[in-house]
C-alpha cells in the first residue's frame, strides 16, 4: 500500500468518524429538547434555557461536524483520482513499452494486440481524467449553488409535507434556462438517433 493509498484510507476513516460523530450529536440534540420540552411543561424556565442552549450547541456541533466530514471527504475524492491517475498512468508506461517491442518485430498480431490494449488503457485515462475534472470542479459542498441546496430543501420538505419559511424559499429564476437547454439536449438526441438510424 503506498503513502496515497494509506492516506485515502485514513481520510475515509476520519470522514466515517466525522459522521458517526454528528449522529451522535444529532440524538444528543433531540434529547435535549425533549428535556426541554419537559422542563417547559414543569414550568422550570432557568432550567428550560439551559436545555435550549444545550440543544443549540448540540445543534451546532452536528452541523460543523457535517461539513467538516464533507470536506474531508471531497479531500478523499481528490486523492482517489490521483491514486487512479498514477495507476492508468503506470499502465500506459507499460503499453507504449509493448508498442515498442511490438514495432521492432514488426509482428502484425502483436501490434493488434498492442494497440488494442492501448486503447483500452486510454478510455480508461480518459474515465479518469473525466472524473477528475468532476471532482476538482465541485469537489466540496461548501461550492454547492445555493438555488440547488434550497431546491432540494423545498423537495425534501413538500415530500414529508412541510410548509417552509418564505426567507427559505426562493424563486427558481434558472427554471426557463433549464426547460431550453432540455429542449436543445433533446433536439441533439433526435439528431444523434437520426444519424444511427
Amino acid at each position: 500500500m503506498s503513502g496515497l493509498e494509506k492516506s485515502l484510507f485514513n481520510l475515509k476513516f476520519t470522514a466515517k468518524q466525522l459522521n458517526r460523530q454528528a449522529a451522535k450529536a444529532g440524538k444528543d440534540e433531540v434529547t435535549e429538547k425533549n428535556k426541554l420540552k419537559k422542563a417547559i411543561q414543569q414550568n422550570h424556565p432557568d432550567i428550560a434555557k439551559i436545555y435550549a442552549q444545550n440543544a443549540i450547541r448540540k445543534q451546532n456541533e452536528k452541523v460543523n461536524l457535517l461539513r467538516l466530514g464533507s470536506r474531508i471527504d471531497a479531500v478523499a475524492s481528490r486523492v482517489q483520482t490521483a491514486v487512479t491517475m498514477r495507476q492508468v498512468t503506470g499502465s500506459m508506461a507499460g503499453v507504449v513499452k509493448g508498442m515498442e517491442g511490438a514495432m521492432r518485430s514488426m509482428d502484425l498480431e502483436k501490434i493488434s494486440a498492442v494497440m488494442d490494449k492501448f486503447e483500452t488503457q486510454f478510455e480508461d485515462l480518459d474515465v479518469a481524467t473525466g472524473y477528475y475534472e468532476n471532482a476538482t470542479s465541485s469537489a466540496t459542498a461548501v461550492g454547492t449553488p445555493q438555488d440547488d441546496v434550497d431546491r432540494l430543501i423545498g423537495q425534501v420538505a413538500d415530500e414529508a409535507g412541510v410548509e417552509l419559511q418564505a426567507e427559505m424559499t426562493a424563486p427558481d429564476k434558472a427554471a426557463p434556462a433549464k426547460a431550453m437547454e432540455e429542449e436543445r439536449e433533446e433536439g441533439l438526441g433526435e439528431r444523434l438517433r437520426a444519424l444511427r438510424g
